[in-house]
This record gives structure tokens, sequence and C-alpha cells, in this order.
């Protein structure tokens, strides 16, 4: 596969949590029908109402999936960082996209198409099972995320992200105390469901507070722990 070696997609196909019980053959199968793509900071990867024929899985950087709400309100469903997939109902039927996915920063993924996929899971059952399981974990995290979004205030919104911001760059191995996120604040805005406005008023708090700083199209995080105490 042009500029990546089946082992490193084998790799990448064992840290999503679906696949990762997978004996290496099966990995390796998949492996076989993934294909290499770039997508730059706020790309669109696909868009609510297009065909889906394609499920794509992050090699590095970060995408969300969001939905426009009348208003003009723009609702972030769920990101998506190294190890995670998206547009997984496209393995099972080529329906309509229910929802737009972005890229937040550079990201690279690999890509395998529907049809492909839905050969290899009738030859091998067990794939196609742990899919269905991933699937529901996933309604009901979309679930979860939606009844958060509907009932807490922005500030505990706009901490949620935050914080799940300061744990996914923890996670790609940024340590220390003071943590960089290279979002802006429409970027947080829309990743909490909230106008721009609102989400820059409860940064200014933060940062009067010591919690954060801000610098153009960056925020550091000095203290994620105090974050805490804006969430209800």
């Amino acid at each position: 596969m042009a500029g990546m070696r089946s082992a490193e997609v084998v790799e990448l196909l064992a840290r999503v949590p679906v696949l990762s019980t997978l004996e290496r053959p099966d990995l390796e199968r998949i492996a076989g029908l993934a294909v290499p793509r770039q997508f730059e900071p706020g790309q669109v990867v696909f868009r609510e109402g297009d065909e889906s024929d394609t499920c794509y899985i992050v090699r590095s950087g970060r995408a969300r999936a969001v939905r426009e709400h009348s208003g003009g309100r723009t609702l972030t469903l769920a990101t998506f960082g190294p190890g995670e997939f998206f547009g997984e109902l496209a393995l099972f039927e080529d329906e309509r996209r229910s929802a737009t996915v972005e890229a937040i920063e550079q990201c690279s993924v690999v890509a395998v198409l529907g049809p492909d996929m839905r050969r290899l899971m009738i030859e091998h059952p067990g794939i196609s099972a742990r899919l269905v399981i991933a699937l529901g974990r996933r309604l009901r995290e979309t679930n979860e995320r939606l009844s958060r979004q509907s009932f807490q205030t922005v500030q505990s919104r706009v901490a949620v992200v935050l914080s799940e911001l300061v744990a996914q760059e923890r996670a790609d191995g940024s340590d220390g105390s003071d943590v960089l996120l290279t979002a802006t604040q429409a970027d947080l805005a829309q990743l909490a469901g909230s106008s721009r406005e609102s989400a820059s008023r409860f940064l200014a708090v933060l940062e009067r507070a010591g919690v954060i700083s801000q610098g153009r199209g960056r925020l550091v995080v000095h203290d994620p722990e105090a974050l805490k105490q804006y969430v209800f």
C-alpha cells in the first residue's frame, strides 16, 4: 500500500477496540483493503446526505462529526482520534450519510470501501459480529453526549470539551502540567454546541482564573484539574 507498510496498517487496526480481538490473519485481510488518505484542517471528509461507500480509520490527527440545526447552530456529535473509526454504516449498506465529518487538524486516515468489507464479513462472520457490538456502543455514547449537551450549560459543555481535548493530547504523548491545544474559539464552540460568543465569554473567565491562556489559534491549559469545578 503506497505510503504505508501493511504491517503499519495491521498495527493501526489492532488499536481499534472493535477489531482488537481479531486474529492477525483477519487484520491482515482488512489491511489488504485499506487505502491511505490525508485531510487538511477544516477539510470535509464527507457531508450529510452524501452517498456512503467508505469507512475511515484515523491514523493521526482528529476529525469530528457535526450536524446543522435550525437557526444555524452546529451540534458536534462525536470526535475521532487515532485508532477510532467513522463512517462505519457504509460497511453494512449504501445509505446516505447522517452527518458531516471534517478534519479538526491535519488528519491521516485509512479508508476501506464498504462493498469490499461486506464481502470480507460474509467470508468471516466473526468480524461482522464484533462490528455490530461496536455500533451499539457508539450509539449509546452519542445518545449520552446529546443528553449532556441538552441539559448542561455552555460553561459546563466547554469545560467538558477542554477536558476531552487535554485527555486526547496526553494520550498522544503530551506530558507536563501545561497542555497545548491547537484549537480556536470557533472550534471549541462547535465542539460544545454553543455560539462562539458564549464560548468566548467563558474562556475569558478561565483565563482570568489562570486555568488557561490564549493565543492566535492556540490555547494552553495550565490547570486541567480545575476544569472539573465548572462541570455540573
